[in-house]
């Protein structure tokens, strides 16, 4: 909504600034025309007409008050100056000269005035003053003559298009979030619906053909076959696990990744991202450019994915913080939640998520982990494993 708001101060400003300096250049050819105003006069102006219109070019690329202040004051200055000293001498050429003036040049700064009420009042000023101003320079007696009239105008008619402009911007701006947010869920629809065909796929030519072999007892297949498809059942499962994404090379074929030839901020990334399209938000905090050997990186990851999924089941948030250090030893990672948290003596020991797919997966490889919770104060496990 700032950019919008932004660019709508940008066109406000360069639209008075091309209205205002094409109305200056019309009223002082209309004035410069012989016998309109004595050439003393005529010279005595251009300092205002320029003071005029450096106003307005500075206008263009500056939202500062004082501009239109110090223009419209220039502007009608000039007004006083070719009807001085209001004796009724002006002729009718000089008041129609001034329209321009007075409904152009000066009326632009009312694009730039309706903002708040300070800028109000000074719209206000300019615009009675140069409208009297216009009526004064009119020969005859007359409640509100042509030129006053049209002089009004176009006061009205720049405050009416700053009006018009401001309220429309923000509106536009709201229905084009509207319209963003629906895209973005019409989106994240399709991802979701292409991710779960493509898993019913992917467990159809791969797991679900193993385990339907193992239910007939691997009637016409070598046992050592089935066995080599079983193991790459099991690799391919634990690569999704870890957030990586099957590329399908032939049916019943699909190709992953290896952990083992991935860094650890790649690996993280997938954890990421698999947790991302699960509704679970993960912002990580340190180094990710780690080496660890194949089977520690394993546990590592699925310790930490297994610490995330507690997190999008149990706490009740929508978002994780995960802050990895390493010294010369160990490598750390601490998940942080928000969450409902819980207490620790509440948990039944003969539970085994956290204890078997966490703990017992870390110690297998040297490694330790620790948990922090209490209820309403969310929670955090520390992960460790050897380097």
């Amino acid at each position: 909504m700032e950019q919008f708001a932004h660019e709508r101060d940008r066109l406000l400003q360069s639209t008075a600034r091309g209205l205002g300096l094409a109305s200056l250049v019309v009223c002082l050819v209309c004035l410069a025309v012989p016998g309109v105003l004595p050439p003393v006069t005529l010279l005595s102006t251009i300092p205002l007409f320029a003071v005029l219109a450096v106003c307005l070019v500075r206008l263009g690329s500056s939202g500062w008050v004082l501009w239109p202040i110090l223009g419209m004051a220039a502007g009608l200055s000039i007004l006083i100056l070719v009807q001085w000293p209001f004796d009724g001498s002006t002729s009718v050429a000089v008041g129609t000269s001034l329209v321009a003036l007075a409904g152009g040049g000066i009326a632009a700064f009312a694009i730039v005035l309706t903002g708040n009420l300070p800028r109000i009042l000074i719209l206000a000023t300019g615009l009675t003053a140069s409208t009297v101003l216009v009526e004064l320079a009119v020969p005859g007696e007359r409640l509100l003559s042509s030129q006053s009239a049209t002089a009004l105008l176009g006061w009205a008619l720049c405050a009416t298009y700053a009006y018009w402009l401001s309220a429309t911007v923000p509106r536009a701006a709201r229905q084009i979030y509207s319209i963003g947010r629906a895209h973005r869920a019409e989106r994240q629809a399709s991802e979701t619906e292409a991710q779960r065909r493509q898993g019913a796929r992917l467990l159809h030519d791969t797991v679900l053909a193993t385990l339907t072999l193992l239910a007939h007892s691997g009637v016409g297949v070598a046992p050592a076959a089935l066995q080599q498809q079983a193991g790459d059942d099991a690799r391919l499962l634990r690569q999704l696990r870890l957030g990586g994404t099957p590329v399908p090379q032939s049916s019943e074929h699909f190709n992953v990744e290896p952990v083992e030839e991935s860094a650890l901020g790649h690996t993280l990334e997938s954890v990421k991202q698999r947790f991302g399209r699960m509704g679970l938000e993960v912002s990580w905090h340190g180094t990710g450019q780690v080496l660890l050997p194949s089977d520690v990186l394993d546990a590592f990851l699925l310790a930490l994915a297994e610490c995330l999924e507690n997190v999008r089941r149990h706490a009740g948030v929508t978002d994780a913080h995960v802050t990895i250090t390493d010294d010369e030893t160990t490598v750390r990672a601490m998940v942080t939640d928000a969450g409902i948290g819980f207490s620790l003596d509440d948990i039944d020991s003969a539970r085994l998520g956290f204890k078997d797919s966490v703990v017992g997966r870390l110690k297998e490889v040297g490694g330790n982990a620790r948990l922090f919770s209490s209820p309403g104060a969310g929670t955090t496990v520390v992960l460790e494993v050897p380097r």
